[in-house]
C-alpha cells in the first residue's frame, strides 16, 4: 500500500486531515496485512516468508516517512504563516478579521480544528 502521491495541502485543513487517514490506511489494516503476508501451513513452502515480511517492514516505514514529512512539512509552512499575521497584529492590534485568521491558524499549528 503506497502513499497517496497527491501534495499535500495545508491551507485546508480538513483536507489536510483527510489525506492523513487516508495514509494511515495501511496501519490501521495491519492485521489483515499479516495475515495475508504470513503464509498458512499448506502454504509454507510456497511463499518467501522472510521476503514479505521485508516487504511489509518497507511498506510501512515508507508509510510512516511520507506521513511524518507531510506533516512536518505544514506544521512549518503554518507556523510561517502565523510569524507573519503575528508581525501584522503588531502593526494593526486592533484590527480583528486579523486577530481571527491568527487564531485560525495557531489552532491548526496545535493540532485542533
Amino acid at each position: 500500500m503506497a502513499a497517496p502521491s497527491r501534495a499535500a495541502s495545508c491551507e485546508d485543513f480538513a483536507e489536510f486531515q483527510e489525506l492523513l487517514r487516508v495514509m494511515r490506511t495501511i496501519d490501521d489494516r495491519i492485521v489483515h496485512e499479516l495475515n495475508t503476508t504470513i503464509p498458512t501451513a499448506s502454504f509454507v513452502g510456497k511463499v518467501d516468508a522472510s521476503q514479505t515480511c521485508k516487504e511489509l517492514y518497507q511498506s510501512l516505514m515508507e508509510a510512516h516517512t511520507s506521513r511524518e514529512r507531510i506533516i512536518k512539512s505544514c506544521i512549518a509552512q503554518t507556523s510561517s504563516v502565523v510569524k507573519a499575521l503575528r508581525e501584522e497584529r503588531e502593526k494593526a492590534q486592533d484590527d480583528m478579521v486579523l486577530l481571527k485568521q491568527l487564531r485560525k491558524e495557531q489552532t491548526k499549528v496545535s493540532g485542533g480544528a
